[in-house]
């Protein structure tokens, strides 16, 4: 099964098996990874599973929706260039292995 690392805000390491089609804030969730809510399920429409790609993964991704796009602005901790929402990636063969790292808090 494809796997995800998920960096906390402490350094500390979580590594997810996300299975393949799966949203990565479902497959965070169901592991209890504290940082990432979904408040919305996986609607896109909270922000609260906002995550940070590794830029080195940041071109492999679908660009985000403009939906996604619009959320992003508005999340608890600053965007940057890599900035997602973890429920609009779907887990693909060739994102198998993923680094991201989450903020400091989500609303």
């Amino acid at each position: 099964m494809p796997t995800v690392h998920v960096q906390r805000s402490d350094g500390s390491t979580q590594v997810l098996q996300v299975p393949l089609g799966s949203s990565i804030m479902r497959a965070a969730v169901d592991a209890g990874v504290s940082g990432i809510i979904g408040e919305c399920g996986g609607a896109a429409m909270c922000g609260t599973c906002h995550v940070f790609i590794d830029p080195a993964w940041a071109d492999r991704l679908p660009p985000p929706s403009l939906n996604e796009d619009d959320l992003l602005e508005g999340t608890a901790v600053e965007r940057r260039p890599t900035s997602r929402l973890s429920c609009q990636l779907r887990m693909t063969e060739a994102l198998d292995g993923l680094r991201l790292s989450l903020p400091d808090f989500q609303r």
